[in-house]
């Protein structure tokens, strides 16, 4: 019973940080109307809550294991509820971008602080990717119940209506602040780093990231980010100026990728407990890129023309690859965080928050700036290059994990003789 609380408390903690986070996809194509920025300076949104997420997640891992997964969770809820609860007060550009930054160091605190509860209320390598999968996809099902909280706020362009949807979001932060707050957890598989220094906190992590394996993965993660926040974040601009559909449909319409991704996440993590894990991942991302472009070779064919009212079939096609990528993320994570001692998982979380970060940052952006250039079509279309690399990546970070697992295994039988 602790455990199945704990595990609620983590959904809803995940639930909220999505409809948070995400909306930067929705705030992109907004800030654009009603501040009449550029989508290069739209998308440094992006760049806000990716810093402050990566800044946090690497000077934060030391202070996170001392104070203990919970209480960052909590100090996250706090954080991001007061911020909210101020943006609709000052209405401008930078609190919206200093919003984001708040919003990426409270993700850093309670992604690594899940991360590394999931080790904890877990049994095996099996059981860790299937929470991580359901976990993940309770974060999807908050991305798409945020897009139809947001689209409700809206109004029209040039309407300040939509600011007081942070006051909904700012209760809510409260509401699960409290429950994480009643909720027991026990952290003492984890406690092996807390009485060391800072010094000797931080040197485990960059002692990981020299680990070929670590490298591996490092690659993958961050890879599989770019992809999906160039689709992500610029899916709703795309709807608008590619597809002609209106603000509100476009952010709508974009809801479907979250609850495909949320599909797929379920599946996966039924499926992935009977098959191997690089099979699986290859074949999601061939289907993904076959889909990326069929639906931009359709894409021209599509309008919006009652307005808003009538949303054309083909809209509905990109979003269908959120079901293929959608195992991608939370799989290599449990690999490689399963390959690692209980005691190093917060340190690797860091790690796996920090160039996911700076995968979004890159993938975002450079979508932004191809994107106003280019056009839509041709953003899109440069995201399969990434997706080529990861699937090679994949094969490159298992042949390094069952390596390292040999020489685990090996250093472990001559130390029992």
């Amino acid at each position: 019973m602790p455990a199945l609380r704990i595990k609620i408390s983590l959904f809803i903690n995940y639930f909220l940080f999505a409809m948070l986070l995400n909306s930067a996809g929705t705030l992109i194509l907004q800030v654009q109307h009603y501040f009449g920025t550029l989508e290069s300076d739209a998308s440094m949104i992006e760049l806000f809550k990716d810093v402050s997420l990566g800044l946090v997640s690497f000077a934060g891992f030391a202070f996170i294991s001392r104070m203990g997964y919970k209480n960052a969770m909590l100090l996250a809820l706090g954080l991001i509820a007061t911020a909210c609860f101020v943006l609709p007060s000052l209405k401008t550009l930078l609190a919206v971008k200093l919003l984001f930054a708040v919003t990426g160091a409270s993700f850093a605190l309670t992604k690594i602080s899940v991360f590394g509860c999931i080790g904890l209320i877990t049994k095996n390598e099996k059981e860790h990717i299937s929470l991580m999968n359901f976990i993940e996809a309770v974060f999807m099902m908050g991305i798409f119940v945020g897009y139809f909280i947001f689209s409700a706020y809206l109004g029209t362009g040039t309407s300040s209506g939509w600011f007081n949807v942070y006051y909904l979001l700012g209760g809510l932060s409260l509401l699960a602040l409290l429950m994480l707050w009643t909720a027991p957890l026990d952290e003492t598989a984890a406690t092996a780093l807390r009485p060391v220094g800072y010094a000797r906190q931080w040197s485990v992590m960059l002692r990981l990231i020299v680990l070929p394996m670590i490298v591996a993965f490092v690659l993958c993660a961050f890879l599989y980010v770019v992809v999906e926040q160039s689709i992500m974040s610029w899916l709703p601009t795309y709807n608008n100026r590619v597809l002609q559909l209106s603000t509100v449909s476009s952010v709508q319409v974009t809801s479907a990728l979250a609850l495909s991704t949320a599909l797929g996440r379920m599946a996966a993590g039924v499926i992935l407990k009977r098959w191997n894990w690089v099979t699986v991942l290859t074949g999601c991302l061939t289907a993904a890129a076959l889909l990326l472009l069929l639906a931009l070779l359709i894409s021209g064919h599509a309008t919006d023309r009652a307005g808003g009212s009538a949303v054309p079939a083909v809209a509905f096609v990109l979003p269908l690859i959120g079901f293929f990528l959608a195992p991608v993320y939370p799989a290599i994570n449990s690999v490689v965080l399963a390959a690692l001692p209980k005691s190093k998982h917060g340190a690797m979380s860091g790690l796996i928050v920090v160039f996911s970060a700076l995968g979004g940052s890159v993938g975002s952006i450079s979508t932004g700036f191809i994107f106003q250039y280019y056009g839509g079509k041709t953003a899109f279309f440069v995201a399969l290059v990434p997706m080529l690399l990861l699937v090679i990546s994949f094969f490159l970070f298992e042949k390094l994990r069952n390596h390292r697992m040999i020489m685990t295994g090996m250093i472990k039988t001559a130390a029992a003789a």
